[in-house]
């Protein structure tokens, strides 16, 4: 098998359905892109998981006589509760808030950059409360049995249920990426599967005057399997450029305040270098599988 003719019949047969490679290329290049987009989305959520799962903290809100009467924490029913979660499996601290703690926590750090809600915070607006971290988030429903319907304790939350709505949301806009990207898939296979037709239909008699002096199957198909494979190569270069160039142009700018916050986990290079090769190996593969089912099916002689 020469590979010099193979080389210049993929050439050939780019150039002759120029239109239907160039719109194969951008299909590809749209769907790979967008299926690249949703591994990031994916890889971003699992760092933000982790950051916020490190951050998460069971509140335990005690009853209104104990707010207002222990400050301390020094009589019997909060002693006891304080003492029994200190004692607990995988609880790492526990810190009290009396009133006057909660009341400065919401004013100096939840309400920083809300001066107007801050100074509607009053003394009788917080219940007193532990604060409790645990070394394993997942074991929150050992506190939450446990402690829910102790004296002294008027309920239980877990931020863990605020982290995961949003990731409820993170998941959303994945789902998207997914759902789109497949629709771009089924274009990109249908007008591969067009372009290896009208490619081995252009060259039917060339085709079949190899055939007639001995020339192989595979031998006749490869150049058709190979163009749409380099067109495929094209479109995943295309994708990977489109994400660096939007993750570096755009997504930075825009999330930058978020990253700061440290509420999103940063998309970095590394990240779209470690996609990158997915998207090769999908788009070669696609192309691949593609073009050969075509031909066996279409293409007999």
């Amino acid at each position: 098998m020469r590979a010099s003719f193979i080389f210049s019949e993929v050439l050939t047969g780019l150039r002759r359905n120029i239109t239907m490679t160039i719109a194969m290329i951008l299909t590809t290049a749209i769907s790979l892109g967008l299926f690249g987009g949703g591994l990031l989305v994916v890889q971003m959520a699992g760092k933000t998981q982790q950051i916020f799962l490190d951050r998460v903290e069971v509140q335990i809100f005690l009853t209104d006589d104990i707010s207002a009467t222990d400050a301390d924490c020094a009589q019997e029913t909060c002693a006891t509760l304080r003492s029994d979660l200190e004692n607990t499996p995988s609880v790492v601290s526990v810190q009290y808030l009396n009133r006057e703690d909660a009341v400065k926590d919401a004013t100096e750090r939840v309400f920083k950059d809300q001066p107007e809600l801050a100074e509607l915070v009053s003394a009788d607006s917080f219940p007193a409360s532990f604060k409790v971290r645990l070394s394993d988030p997942e074991r929150f429903g050992v506190i939450n049995d446990n402690f829910e319907n102790r004296p002294g304790v008027q309920s239980v939350l877990n931020q863990r249920d605020l982290v995961e709505r949003l990731f409820s949301v993170l998941n959303g806009v994945r789902n998207a990426a997914f759902a789109i990207a497949t629709v771009q898939a089924i274009a990109a296979i249908l007008l591969i599967a067009n372009m290896v037709q009208i490619a081995a239909f252009t060259r039917r008699t060339e085709v079949g005057i190899m055939r007639l002096v001995g020339a192989t199957r595979w031998y006749t198909q490869l150049p058709f399997l190979l163009e749409a494979v380099v067109a495929a190569l094209i479109g995943s270069a295309l994708a990977i450029a489109g994400l660096f160039t939007a993750k570096n142009m755009f997504i930075d700018d825009v999330l930058s305040e978020v990253y700061q916050a440290n509420i999103l986990a940063r998309i970095s290079n590394s990240d779209v270098l470690l996609v990158s090769p997915f998207l090769a190996l999908v788009g070669v593969g696609m192309a691949a599988v593609t073009a050969y089912i075509t031909l066996r099916l279409y293409v007999r002689e």
